[in-house]
């Protein structure tokens, strides 16, 4: 289906408002819905976006139009459909973006409903797939019946799939995009680990469209592992069902979510009892032990961190939990602590499903009860600090007590902070245009990392004993400090392994230390 086929369908009455002829023979792959001023993430390549514009406003309309056009035209969709309710008409500064980044627009009527548009696009796609099952396409009325009662009653997931394939259900699994299994047929056997693409197995996967504001990790899949068990039509029809189930599972989830903001809100403030009321809010026991994970995708991200916190917790099935935001964004969960264990395995399959985004978190070691969160709390953020710090390129969940040798500690501190203690504590041996100073803080490694040795050090610096002693003599009155002592050179060790690269952002590597001997001689 071509946008042309879309914008030319009479019964949609849409008004195209900028396009160009060889914009308009682009293949339309989907639909997406959206109102985030900035959606582009949730985009697929060739998709129509639905926007009903609750984000513009005349004031700084012009910039928010041009953020929103030009992530689209980054994502990839290949045309705009906006509604006309919201504001009256579609704005001009939306328009004129459109134009600039040769983004196909169109005006949806006040009375034409988005879920018009997103079937017609769906049944003109599967339409082709389904010829062979004429006359067979449907759901029988008293099934479609049946399943919008359901729906009405807000029933979940298992048990509409359950009631939609009457009498004899194949094998269906209602899966997310991280893999977790949703519901399934009975009968249906083990799910998939993560989502088959279309034909893979020889099944199909159709995709289930909401209207609801899902990240890429919590959309839902339908799979049958036999393409042949059910016409595409009669999938259709299951799936907007489904939509519709899932768009009531989000409406009940904000008044959860609300509760669970709420508890973050108490977490970070000094008030004991609002911590305890706000645990009760939200179904968790005042005795744990719990274990909390603080979680981010960098800026602008937040709604990304919390879809993979809550897929990851949902997928260790823990009975009760909280999933929200800190007051600063930050994603946190609250789950008893044998569900916690097993958040490191389903970690890296969460984030797989959305892998140009990196999630990273940080969880916290074993709270007692509801009083020791806003310890476990910290905990987590520093340990989430720790997993940006070991793997910014990649996903990663730290565990702070997994922190237990000193350079893993100081991968928490900040980049800055680490900086500046290396800096004040090694002062001039940190100086890279002097040779004599390079030469003087490869001695204090050596030295340090041979546990004081004079002997091993000279040896390993292929040096005379006596000159290790001279450059050591440098080195503490540069420094101030005394390598005779423990202390002193607990902190030396500590600057070296706080350097970061000229980035200013990596540490750079731990020096390497010596295996250990019974001697402590100088």
């Amino acid at each position: 289906m071509h946008v042309a086929h879309l914008l030319q369908d009479a019964s949609l009455g849409l008004r195209p408002l900028w396009s160009e002829e060889a914009l308009l023979r682009r293949e339309i792959s989907g639909v997406t819905v959206t109102d985030l001023e900035d959606p582009a993430r949730f985009v697929r390549p060739g998709e129509i976006v639905l926007s009903g514009l609750v984000w513009w406003s005349a004031d700084g309309g012009p910039g928010r139009a041009e953020r929103f056009v030009r992530g689209l035209r980054e994502a990839g969709a290949v045309a705009l459909l906006a509604g006309e309710e919201t504001h009256g008409s579609v704005p001009g500064d939306l328009v004129e973006a459109c134009a600039r980044h040769a983004m196909p627009v169109a005006g949806v009527p006040a009375d034409v409903m988005f879920r018009a548009i997103t079937d017609t696009v769906y049944l003109r796609q599967w339409g082709d797939l389904s010829r062979h099952h004429a006359g067979h396409d449907a759901l029988p009325e008293h099934v479609r019946l049946l399943l919008n009662g359901l729906v009405a009653r807000e029933a979940g997931p298992a048990e509409i799939l359950a009631a939609a394939f009457p009498p004899d259900p194949p094998a269906a699994h209602l899966l997310t995009s991280a893999g977790r299994t949703v519901a399934a047929t009975p009968g249906a056997g083990p799910a998939p680990v993560r989502v088959p693409a279309a034909g893979s197995d020889g099944g199909v996967t159709v995709a289930v469209d909401t209207d609801a504001d899902v990240t890429p990790y919590e959309r839902w899949w339908l799979h049958l592992p036999d393409a042949g068990a059910a016409p595409a039509r009669l999938l259709h029809e299951i799936t907007a069902v489904l939509g519709r189930c899932q768009e009531a599972l989000v409406r009940r989830r904000r008044a959860v979510r609300r509760a669970a903001d709420g508890l973050g809100a108490a977490l970070t403030g000094d008030d004991a009892g609002e911590v305890a009321a706000a645990a009760r809010a939200c179904g968790l026991p005042a005795e744990g032990p719990y274990r909390v994970v603080a979680a981010d995708a960098g800026a602008r991200r937040g709604d990304l961190a919390l879809g993979a916190l809550a897929e990851a917790v949902g997928r260790t099935g823990p009975a009760c939990a909280a999933v929200g935001r800190l007051p600063g964004g930050t994603a946190f969960a609250v789950l008893p602590e044998e569900a916690a264990a097993g958040l490191a395995p389903v970690w890296p399959p969460v984030c797989a499903a959305e892998p140009g985004t990196l999630v990273h978190a940080g969880l916290s070691a074993p709270s007692a009860g509801v009083a020791g969160l806003p310890g476990a709390l910290a905990e987590a953020r520093y340990a989430l600090a720790a997993a940006r710090t070991t793997a910014p390129a990649a996903p990663a969940l730290a565990d702070a007590t997994g922190l237990t040798s000193l350079d893993a500690l100081l991968t928490g501190v900040p980049a800055e902070v680490r900086a500046a203690f290396s800096r004040s504590t090694l002062g001039p041996l940190l100086d890279p245009a002097d040779a004599s100073a390079a030469a003087l803080l490869n001695t204090l490694e050596v030295f340090l990392a041979h546990d004081g040795s004079w002997a091993r050090t000279a040896e390993a610096l292929h040096l005379h004993v006596n000159t290790v002693h001279y450059r050591i003599r440098r080195i503490e009155h540069f420094t101030g400090r005394d390598l005779a002592r423990l202390s002193d050179r607990l902190d030396l060790w500590a600057a070296l392994l706080c350097r970061t690269e000229p980035d200013g952002g990596r540490p750079v590597p731990a020096p390497r230390r010596a295996r250990p001997t019974t001697s402590s001689a100088r």
